[in-house]
């Protein structure tokens, strides 16, 4: 089946039918399968992962359940490109298609951030930390106490002394320095 027809002649990411082009999905061996037609919107932007634009994307929130491999791997790196770890974890995938996504990154090069906890393990999305410090937090008139787990972390895009999770159910950010993973 082709691109094309696969879509319903529309981008497979945000529906939009202006400058329709295939996207190979890297690594890829340039299959159909392993490719997404998308609109020069969406190429553009991920070609130039700076330009990134989160509004744009809100498209994702659909095309993320898409049951085209491609698409939703390019969707999974596009959310992590834009820091939305909350979408990307509610994502699932099959072992094979999710390694397939992890192999590269939207913008992926070799200077990847490494967040690092208070001894110098390096901590991923996902991962639970224990706070090492009493933390007031700003703006919500509660402290973080000592030893306060924090479940399922999420990392702060281009900021390695930061994630994000939530304590008393709040989302907030916290500097990894007073953080141990556990």
């Amino acid at each position: 089946m082709s691109l094309e027809v696969r879509s319903g002649g529309v981008c497979e990411l945000c529906g939009s039918s202006e400058g329709l082009s295939a996207f190979e999905v890297a690594p890829s061996d340039a299959s159909d399968e392993q490719s997404v037609y998308i609109c020069s919107t969406c190429k553009s932007q991920i070609e130039n992962p700076d330009t990134l634009d989160e509004s744009h994307f809100n498209c994702l929130n659909d095309s993320m359940w898409s049951e085209t491999p491609a698409v939703a791997v390019l969707s999974y790196r596009l959310l992590g490109a834009l820091g939305r770890q909350d979408l990307v974890d509610m994502m699932y995938m099959e072992d094979d298609i999710k390694a397939w996504a992890d192999a590269q990154s939207i913008g992926g090069g070799d200077d990847a951030l490494v967040y690092k906890d208070a001894n110098g393990v390096t901590l991923a999305a996902g991962d639970t930390v224990v706070i090492t410090k009493d933390l007031d937090v700003k703006g919500t008139g509660f402290v973080a106490k000592r030893g306060t787990a924090v479940r399922n972390i999420g990392l702060v895009p281009n900021d390695a002394e930061h994630i994000e999770g939530r304590v008393n159910g709040v989302k907030i950010h916290i500097l990894t320095k007073y953080l141990k993973k556990s």
